[in-house]
């Protein structure tokens, strides 16, 4: 697969119609099977896979008895709790069938938006890739109202990259890519194979195009491509209803590839960090100062003093003991909590606090120097 040199961590969207047969409700067996295939081979390259699916409003009204083509808020959110059962299921029986765990992760909007979700989201998906299980991530549709809604998995693939650091985001859909017009309506609409930048031409050519069983069109597409290229995730649209839909874009299918505009994720999530405003103030010892700087999380017994108040997930200046400002970072824990840890051995947190916390002060990756 030559689309996927140079990428270490990847998201991969599925769009309802190519996992759930829209004529009888039911999940398309054969094309899971080879989209499984395709994981099992990612895997051996060393890849770390994560997969936003959609599936399980449209598998759960199928369950409930609830035909036509819409569902009031509650049957949408009953449907979701009934469907996700067998959407986790499906893809834990494909994918177990390579020796490949997954683990199944609902999230609503409000969980990129407040700072100590966030962190929680992305330590648990970090220490699931760690593990090299498949996190499988959908919209909590059960609880989710329009307020505090994605609204679509296009929208949700492009943030879960964002939050991991993903270099590659795919997005598999019905449509094989983005035309210069909708081809549906016009026979002469243009595919573009690569697109360097989205520029205002380009969001005007978007068609907001939709199938029976999905939410999005091209504009929510375009909408994350614009999310996960500015955080430096390359994005590629592809029609994924053909089998082993990953390894087909070594080139017997068309797609369209959206250039990341800088060149490592963790170069935006860190100049994201570094525009916060810090809260409080960890001074640290000269060990841990040399451990930050060769890429290490900062420990509690590198801690030395906590000065101010602030709440798990705000941001801390980091400074040495001559009160030079080393970086920012986003700390795993409230002040309180740093004061009672700092000085000790990451083993004798649980003691201390009563319950087990997280490892690290400020992991690696949540410090911007």
């Amino acid at each position: 697969m030559e689309f996927l040199s140079g990428a270490a961590r990847v998201v991969i969207k599925i769009g309802s119609s190519l996992l759930v047969d829209e004529r009888t409700s039911s999940i398309r067996s054969e094309w899971l099977q080879s989209f499984s295939e395709d994981i099992r081979d990612m895997h051996s390259q060393g890849l770390e896979v994560v997969i936003v699916s959609s599936g399980s409003i449209a598998l759960g009204r199928k369950v409930l008895s609830w035909p036509g083509s819409s569902l009031s808020l509650e049957q949408s959110q009953a449907s979701a709790a009934v469907g996700q059962i067998q959407l986790a299921q499906a893809y834990q029986e494909a994918l177990g069938q390579h020796d490949i765990k997954t683990a199944q992760i609902l999230v609503t909007l409000e969980d990129s938006k407040d700072r100590r979700r966030y962190l929680n989201s992305q330590a648990t998906v970090e220490t699931l890739l760690e593990m090299g299980v498949v996190p499988i991530v959908n919209e909590n549709d059960t609880v989710a109202t329009d307020e505090i809604k994605y609204g679509d998995n296009d929208r949700l693939a492009a943030q879960v990259s964002v939050t991991i650091g993903a270099d590659l985001l795919i997005l598999l859909s019905d449509v094989d890519g983005f035309y210069s017009g909708n081809p549906m309506v016009d026979t002469n609409a243009n595919h573009f194979n690569t697109i360097d930048r989205i520029t205002p031409e380009i969001e005007a050519m978007a068609e907001d195009t939709k199938s029976k069983s999905s939410k999005g069109g091209m504009k929510t597409k375009l909408l994350a491509a614009k999310i996960a290229t500015a955080a430096g995730c390359t994005m590629i649209i592809a029609k994924g209803s053909n089998s082993n839909p990953i390894s087909s874009l070594n080139g017997s299918v068309k797609s369209t590839l959206f250039k990341a505009q800088i060149k490592d994720p963790q170069t935006a999530r860190k100049k994201w960090i570094s525009t916060m405003k810090p809260l409080g103030e960890l001074v640290i010892d000269e060990g841990a100062v040399n451990a930050l700087l060769s890429g290490k999380s900062l420990l509690p017994a590198g801690v030395l003093i906590v000065k101010k108040d602030f709440e798990r997930g705000d941001a801390v200046s980091i400074l040495n003991t001559e009160g030079e400002v080393l970086g920012l970072g986003l700390c795993a824990y409230s002040s309180d909590e740093a004061r009672s840890i700092i000085g000790h051995q990451t083993s004798e947190i649980e003691k201390i606090l009563g319950y087990a916390g997280r490892g690290v002060i400020v992991h690696r990756d949540n410090i911007a120097f």
